[in-house]
Parts: structure tokens; C-alpha cells; sequence
């Protein structure tokens, strides 16, 4: 018997290990380390992890799981990549500029603008299909407005 923790943990390894396309083959690899699961389990266990379902090159559709990695820098073609297929509209007030995703996606994309070290952004809040983004003074929501536009191909 295992704990919801340990549980997760395994997911989150198992996810990070292998393309995971759908829950039955999750619930088959956490056999294989021992852990018994339904696909109901794992579907509410994928949720609380934050799981998204990424595109693979190959056209397949695996899950993922954003990690906060502080340290690890989003290459700029990765961040277009990622505000072109999931950013809708960028908008702005004063230095405060609003992100719009389809539903399940802004925290992704918050993800990446955190990691991406973007000069004058100085943070993201995400929820389901918003994301807040604060500018630095300096540069203004304005700037910032363009700038994201430009990263989403919306320009």
C-alpha cells in the first residue's frame, strides 16, 4: 500500500520517464513499480499534479508535468513556441498585462515566462485560462503588451 504522496511521486517519475499517452498505461506502469491504482485515481492524482497533455514531435499527445526549475532557462524559440499555440489575446492597464489561454493552459505559460528570464517581467500569476503578468516600471505594461504580442505571433 502506498500513500497518495508516494503515489504522485511515482506518477510525477513515471511521466518525467516515459511518453505517457493515456491514464490505462500510467495505471499499468505504477503496476509495475508495485503501486496499485484505478484509472479514477490516477485521473484525480494527474489533476492535483498540475498534468497537461503536451504535443510530441510525431503528432502524439503525451502528459507533463511543469516543474518549478528556477534554473533552468526557456530557450526564446521554446517560449514562441509556447505563446504561439496557447496565448489567444494580450491585453493591458498600467503595468499590469492579461494573458488569455484556452482553458487548463495559462499555467504553462506562465511557466515558461517565468523561467525565460524576460528582462522588465517580474512575475506571473496563473490561474485556469488568465494569466497576470507585472512589468517593471521602467518598461510599462504598454512595452511589455508588445513584446508578449510579438512572442504569441498576435502582432
Amino acid at each position: 500500500m502506498s500513500s497518495k504522496v508516494q503515489r504522485q511521486q511515482a506518477i510525477a517519475k513515471l511521466v518525467a520517464r516515459h511518453a505517457v499517452t493515456n491514464q490505462p498505461q500510467l495505471v499499468d506502469l505504477l503496476a509495475g513499480e508495485g503501486i496499485t491504482a484505478t484509472q479514477a485515481t490516477v485521473s484525480r492524482d494527474l489533476e492535483d499534479l498540475g498534468a497537461v497533455k503536451v504535443r510530441v514531435p510525431g503528432g502524439d499527445t503525451v502528459y507533463a508535468i511543469p516543474e518549478y526549475e528556477p534554473n533552468r532557462l526557456a530557450p526564446e524559440d521554446q517560449l514562441r513556441r509556447v505563446m504561439g499555440e496557447w496565448v489567444a489575446e494580450v491585453r493591458n492597464s498600467g503595468n499590469l498585462v492579461v494573458l488569455r489561454t484556452p482553458p487548463g493552459c495559462a499555467h504553462v505559460v506562465g511557466s515558461a515566462l517565468d523561467r525565460s528570464g524576460m528582462s522588465g517581467l517580474l512575475g506571473t500569476v496563473a490561474g485556469d485560462d488568465t494569466l497576470l503578468c507585472v512589468a517593471e516600471e521602467d518598461l510599462g505594461g504598454a512595452a511589455l503588451t508588445a513584446i508578449l504580442r510579438d512572442l504569441a505571433g498576435l502582432s
